[in-house]
């Protein structure tokens, strides 16, 4: 199972993105979450506390680990741009819960177009973890799927974009499908956060195609007061749990092989 969940700030993914590894990490499955959004904060939704979140190394700062990667330096304009990346998620993943998490940070290439050692080192490590044939590996993103080259979006089994109830919160919907089939993804499907009543349903229910509506997940003050406390809303909303673990149980149902 390899997911990217995508969608504006605020509107919910990393809710959905740490819900989803934790109910997958109870039963027993090796969970890898990456948190590739540049403002990230899964590491609190997870369960870490911001004590234990403020020591963690973004791998995009790690710029002597990329040098030595790529092989570039000062004095060495060439690198590889296929780095060996398979062994970084296990030495630098932050254990939490049953799920590994590996935070990716940005690279902020100034406008300047370059691809620096750290991009490819990034670029490197999301195409690996793709690979992970037997694990679950769940990426929070950002809107945008610049992170993502064609060969390692098409390796995902489908991207889920996080919409609110609104016509914005739509159209980010339908960029990202339309970015997604640029990079070869076949499947992208909808969660609809902080639903509040049927007039939201409805507008949801008819601006998204029935079949690209993955679920629900109704407006929620425990998950709202979990984040204002910096603490997982896996630990304190059972009803968003609920809701979660519906949208899981049909993307388990995507992933049973057909026979």
């Amino acid at each position: 199972m390899k997911l990217a969940i995508t969608g504006k700030g605020g509107v919910g993914k990393t809710t959905l993105s740490s819900t989803l590894a934790r109910l997958y990490a109870d039963e027993g499955r090796t969970v890898l979450a990456a948190d590739v959004d540049p403002d990230a904060n899964l590491g609190l939704a997870l369960g870490l506390t911001q004590e234990e979140v403020d020591q963690i190394i973004p791998i995009s700062k790690m710029k002597d680990l990329a040098k030595e990667r790529t092989g570039a330096s000062d004095d060495n304009k060439f690198y590889k741009l296929n780095p060996y990346v398979a062994d970084i998620p296990e030495k630098f993943a932050k254990s939490i819960n049953g799920v590994k998490l590996l935070v990716m940070g940005t690279v902020d290439l100034g406008g300047s177009g370059c691809v620096c050692p750290e991009h490819v080192m990034l670029k490197s490590i999301l195409a690996a973890l793709t690979y992970r044939k037997n694990d679950v590996v769940i990426m929070d993103m950002e809107a945008g799927l610049e992170h993502l080259g064609r060969g390692t979006a098409g390796n995902m089994d489908q991207f889920i974009v996080v919409i609110e109830p609104g016509a914005r919160s739509v159209q980010t919907y339908r960029n990202v499908k339309r970015l997604a089939s640029d990079l070869g993804v076949k499947r992208v499907r909808v969660v609809a956060n902080k639903v509040r009543d049927d007039q939201d349903e409805q507008f949801i229910r008819s601006a998204i195609p029935a079949e690209d509506l993955l679920g629900i997940i109704h407006y929620n003050t425990q998950v709202i007061d979990a984040d204002r406390q910096g603490k997982s809303p896996y630990d304190c909303s059972p009803a968003a749990i609920e809701e979660i673990r519906k949208i899981k149980q049909i993307l388990d149902q995507d992933d049973i092989p057909n026979t």
